[in-house]
């Protein structure tokens, strides 16, 4: 790719990047939120029309103006958001063979089902995985809906493929089989182009890297010639600072409490307590139940039994409306499902949960009001976007994910819930938001900081309960224990 520029209204994503990957190989490409990557393998994969500059395959220019295109020259793409690349009422055959579905026979179009189910099973059997191809979609777990997607890739001759934030959503099992095929990929000649937030990953499984920042390609060299603190340097433009901020403001009197907490599903036998001033880690593996305490907590999912309280009062939660009234935010690990409404502006979005306060006569819309606002709190969390006007999804996604934490700020709640909040965002967004955590802390709100990745759960904690199946296991000092300890009750040791 020589001399790419695309640019988008108020926004020039990219400048004249240039960018080359051989096959055989597994290229980095990192940088912070908002670097350009995922927009240049766009261009890459047809999906972006409008970009100016070459693209050149073997020496040979392309016109690479649409997803066929790309996949005719052997270009694939697997998407971070997985979900929406998959059809959950399609089988898993059907789902991998989607591009190969059709064989014309004259005037007509035939759909050869026996051959579908068996050259799909054929192409989980050269990966290694054990999926049943008449499986439904909707069936699978995020990390078999990735392993299909990958497979659909093969479906067809494929020579680079993409894989953008793959381990994002997997857990560490499921990263060292995603790994294992990312090898025999490598072995068979096919390019892969990694992207990702997670440096040790990359200086595990990558050969070369490339690194931009702000839409220009910065540096690309082999991987043992560089450190992790030198790709940090380069991604961000400065040495990054400590990671985790001290959060030294007094810790008060018990704020929020949960007593033997069970809902229909996943979680069972759940009691935490957390202190006005203090941050209160959930940890577990993926899957443990995470996600699911954390919706109970904010009333997503009906509870079967146990108490919540907030300063002293019991809570009957039906529904989130009754979390926001009684003071409790959640920002959820799914920020573009259930965090951001992508559609809507920046302003919008920074004062969706906060509505009474800026509407006036016969409930309409102060607009002047909002926009005041959220161009105080776009400058206050540092969200890089033209405008208030601009709609989120054409933000990076740490910048939508401070959107996601924005508008809970505005509505000054007095507990506040993030599940995976640095999930697909760079080191220096991250320090952002741990930032802005530590903050909430020191005004005496009362944070639950619920994540698989056990280093940052010690950093920016001050206790920890670890979950395990569903059920809180163990309490311990963040400052006194170990990610070996954490992780060791995270697997079921008791």
């Amino acid at each position: 790719m020589k001399e790419i520029s695309i640019e988008f209204p108020g926004v020039k994503a990219l400048d004249n990047v240039s960018f080359t990957a051989v096959t055989g190989k597994v290229h980095a490409l990192i940088g912070a939120n908002g670097a350009g990557k995922s927009t240049l393998m766009k261009v890459l994969a047809g999906a972006y029309s409008h970009y100016t500059g070459t693209i050149l395959l073997d020496g040979r220019e392309l016109a690479m103006r649409s997803p066929s295109s790309a996949q005719e020259n052997g270009i694939q793409i697997v998407y971070q958001e997985v979900d929406t690349a998959i059809i959950p009422s399609l089988t898993v055959a059907e789902n991998i063979m989607l591009n190969e579905t059709v064989q014309r026979m004259g005037t007509k179009q035939w759909i050869r089902w026996k051959n579908i189910y068996s050259k799909a099973a054929e192409i989980l059997a050269s990966m290694n995985v054990k999926i049943p191809v008449t499986k439904l979609a909707i069936e699978l777990t995020l990390a078999e809906k990735q392993l299909v997607l990958i497979a659909r890739a093969l479906s067809s001759d494929c020579r680079f493929l993409i894989l953008d934030e793959p381990t994002a959503p997997l857990s560490h099992n499921e990263t060292i089989e995603l790994f294992r095929i990312v090898r025999n990929l490598k072995n068979r000649n096919v390019g892969i182009i990694f992207i990702s937030h997670r440096m040790p990953e990359i200086f595990e499984i990558c050969d070369e890297i490339t690194i931009m920042r702000n839409g220009e390609f910065i540096v690309s060299e082999q991987i043992g010639a560089t450190s992790p603190s030198g790709v940090i340097e380069h991604m961000l433009g400065r040495p990054l600072e400590e990671q985790f901020p001290r959060h030294n403001g007094r810790v008060g009197e018990i704020l929020f409490e949960v007593t033997k907490l069970h809902d229909q599903d996943k979680v069972k036998n759940v009691s935490l307590q957390v202190r006005a001033g203090e941050i209160v880690g959930i940890a577990g593996l993926v899957g443990a139940g995470k996600t699911e305490v954390c919706k109970a907590l904010f009333g997503a999912v009906k509870v079967t039994s146990g108490m919540i309280r907030i300063r002293g009062k019991n809570l009957n939660l039906g529904s989130p409306y009754d979390a926001v009234k009684n003071g409790i935010a959640l920002v959820p690990e799914e920020r573009r499902k259930e965090g951001i409404l992508v559609q809507e502006s920046v302003a919008a979005n920074l004062t969706a949960a906060n509505l009474k306060r800026f509407s006036g006569f016969m409930s309409f819309m102060d607009r002047r009001s909002e926009r005041a606002t959220a161009k105080e709190f776009i400058q206050r969390l540092g969200i890089k976007t033209p405008d208030e006007a601009t709609k989120v999804q054409n933000l990076s996604g740490g910048n939508q994910q401070k959107v996601a934490i924005g508008k809970w700020l505005i509505a000054d709640a007095d507990v506040y819930i993030f599940d995976e909040p640095t999930k697909g965002v760079d080191v220096g967004a991250k320090r952002d938001i741990f930032e802005l955590i530590a903050g909430l802390a020191m005004q005496g709100k009362a944070v639950i900081y619920a994540s698989s990745e056990i280093s940052e759960i010690i950093g920016i904690t001050d206790r920890i309960y670890v979950l395990y199946d569903g059920e809180s296991v163990k309490e311990l000092e963040a400052s006194e224990t170990t990610e070996e300890e954490v992780l060791y009750y995270s697997t079921g040791g008791r």
